[in-house]
């Protein structure tokens, strides 16, 4: 099959031909419909975040079960899945707390001295983030998948599979934002547009939407947003007066020290900032102590804290209802071949998602 694989840091993703071994027990191999095209693997291309090579990178998905395990149950072939890189074992102390996209459990991967996933005519290929959906076929485990309803489009269905699950979950999960709430979302590319979407869903009163690009304010608004902010050095003071006080909720959904840091100085008293996005490895955030005696708090958000088997039905029912604006996230659809020029475009900060589709 094709695959997308990261052989170096720095470096263009290579297509290659990767091969992929057969169902284990608990396995399910998938073909791949759609993969969105993710800040989190740019992350990993430029070396902010490390990652043993080579990889076949991919991680927002969703496609058509081709083949099972003996062990398998949640799913069979035929089903349409959307995958979730939390891939959880279903028995640690945080998977019955009911915190299951905190799972770590090696049970969900293969051992060392099985035959892998994935290899090449050059030696065994590594699996990203349990996925690796930048590819023609996904061999995962059956509890990074979820079956779905058949007349969800699976070019949308794969946003799910990460930008809108991170940033719905983070507002109605993580923070937990309630009707009348004020909300911030710094960022507007694929997840911080799903955090709007979500503000509007769960009935937030007022939705400031941050972004450097002034481009981005119709999309803002078209998921719900009810003011735009333009980024920088003023956003804090600009939020504060126009909410007299600060809002209740923020989101930091770009992954920069400074954009952290104004999340929880643009907070109300008693207030909650949420750092969605993904801060380099090393880089650290400075916030005044005395605000802490304001009852401000500030707290990370793991892929939307989801219950994903749970969650990703009922977004697919949000989005068919009308209420998950999916369609308007998706900037252009390519072919695999185009991936690095979607990374490129990525960087400029003026597309929402590109979406790689298989079949095009």
């Amino acid at each position: 099959m094709k695959a997308a694989v990261l052989r170096e840091v720095g470096k263009p993703l290579q297509i290659e031909d990767v091969q992929i071994s057969k169902p284990g027990p608990r396995e399910v191999l998938i073909r791949t419909a759609a993969a969105g095209v993710c800040h989190s693997d740019l992350h990993f291309i430029e070396g902010k975040y490390p990652h043993p090579m080579p990889a076949v990178l991919g991680h927002e998905s969703a496609g058509v079960v081709e083949a099972v395990g003996s062990e398998v149950r949640s799913v069979k072939p035929g089903d349409h899945v959307i995958t979730c890189l939390s891939a959880f074992c279903g028995h640690c102390d945080h998977c019955v707390t009911g915190h299951m996209a905190r799972c770590v459990s090696p049970e969900t991967k293969r051992r060392d001295e099985d035959e892998p996933r994935l290899s090449s005519t050059k030696g065994p290929m590594l699996q990203y983030l349990n996925l690796s959906s930048f590819a023609e076929q996904m061999l995962i485990h059956e509890n990074a998948c979820v079956a779905i309803r058949k007349d969800m489009p699976l070019d949308r269905a794969a946003l799910i599979g990460c930008g809108v699950m991170t940033g719905v979950g983070a507002v109605i999960h993580t923070s937990n934002v309630r009707p009348g709430d004020t909300v911030a979302v710094i960022g507007c590319g694929g997840v911080g547009l799903a955090a709007i979407n979500g503000a509007a869903i769960a009935g937030a009163g007022r939705i400031i939407a941050i972004d450097m690009a002034p481009g981005k304010e119709n999309l803002a608004k078209s998921m719900g947003a009810t003011d735009f902010v333009l980024g920088g050095p003023d956003a804090v003071k600009t939020v504060i007066e126009m909410t007299r006080g600060g809002v209740q909720h923020s989101f930091e959904a770009i992954g920069l020290a400074v954009t952290a840091e104004q999340a929880f100085n643009m907070l109300a008293r008693g207030g909650t900032a949420n750092v969605i996005g993904m801060i380099p490895v090393g880089q650290t955030i400075s916030l005044m102590g005395a605000a802490f005696l304001g009852e401000k708090r500030i707290q990370g958000s793991l892929m939307g804290s989801n219950r994903f088997p749970v969650d990703m039905p009922r977004l697919v029912d949000a989005y068919m209802a009308g209420k998950l604006h999916l369609d308007d996230m998706i900037s252009r659809r390519i072919k695999l071949e185009q991936v690095n020029e979607a990374f490129e475009e990525m960087k400029t900060g003026a597309v929402a998602r590109s979406v790689i589709v298989f079949d095009a």
